[in-house]
């Protein structure tokens, strides 16, 4: 199990946003560009891309999904106190 991992993320406010968003992803949009234009946070800057990070620095929701997923794989939305993330592991 990975030490840390890097992650991207989506963060809007609604649920509705984040599964509109999630539709969108399926169909093949740019992960960074939705980051860009949609996210609430300031990691829409660099497209979503939150870094490395381990365990115990994301809140628990956003981490049981985060170390969840496979390098590559994108969750579906993540709900938590700041709202609703996309989470795409990146390594």
């Amino acid at each position: 199990m990975a030490d840390k991992i890097r992650c991207s993320h989506i963060l809007v406010p609604n649920q509705k946003t984040a599964l509109d968003l999630e539709e969108r992803l399926k169909k093949g949009e740019s992960f960074a560009k939705l980051a860009e234009q949609y996210s609430i946070d300031g990691s829409r800057r660099r497209g979503g891309d939150l870094g490395f990070f381990g365990r115990g620095v994301m809140v628990k929701e956003f981490e049981a999904a985060a170390f969840s997923l496979e390098k590559g794989q994108v969750s579906g939305p993540i709900k938590t106190q700041f709202g609703y993330h996309i989470i795409k592991r990146i390594e």
